[in-house]
């Protein structure tokens, strides 16, 4: 499978045909068992975790379709944390910036809990594409989300892809999600089917 710098990919197949282990191999957070991977010309197969750690914190952006916050930290500790890992003196001010971005501004100080489903998956989101990625990973984004709720994300995710320039690769169920992208690629049991 190749995909080229900023297209936009939907990756669609029935339930457990391997398109979360796909983007879990993608993301360098599982080893490909064989064959080659590579992102931006590196090849996460020879990479060791710290090198796949340093590849996913400057380059890659994941939203998970359980939005994985930090219950204790607030909306924008959320989102700094990443860019605080990275050395950024700017974490702060750059998380405060996504948050708006994706509606947020007012809810910065609020706990996750605190949040609705929607505002969580979009902290998830400012926090993705907070240090501007080359690659965003999206894995059924909306399958904990009501679908008006839903579709507000998917508009925030193609804008911010859009403004980014990212590469995106989208998981999911929903054709009309798929549809959204410049190209569906179709997995049924572990292998590309179209």
């Amino acid at each position: 499978m190749d995909v080229a710098a900023g297209e936009a990919v939907g990756i669609v197949g029935p339930s457990g045909s391997g398109k979360t282990s796909l983007l879990m191999v993608l993301a360098g957070l599982e080893r490909a068992s064989g064959g080659s991977v590579q992102i931006g010309g590196q090849e996460l197969t020879r990479m060791n975790e710290d090198a796949l750690s340093r590849l996913r914190r400057a380059d890659i952006g994941i939203v998970f379709q359980s939005f994985h916050l930090i219950a204790s930290m607030t909306a924008l500790e959320n989102v700094a944390i990443p860019l605080e890992l990275a050395g950024r003196a700017d974490a702060m001010a750059t998380a405060e910036a996504s948050l708006r971005a994706v509606g947020l501004g007012h809810r910065l100080t609020h706990l996750p809990s605190q949040l609705s489903g929607g505002e969580q998956q979009r902290v998830a989101l400012a926090r993705a594409t907070a240090a501007r990625p080359r690659l965003l990973l999206a894995d059924e984004p909306t399958g904990n989300l009501d679908r008006a709720t839903g579709e507000t994300v998917m508009d925030l995710l193609f804008g911010l892809r859009a403004t980014t320039g990212a590469t995106l690769l989208l998981i999911t169920h929903d054709t009309a999600l798929a549809a959204r992208c410049d190209r569906e690629i179709r997995i049924v049991d572990g292998l590309i089917a179209s």
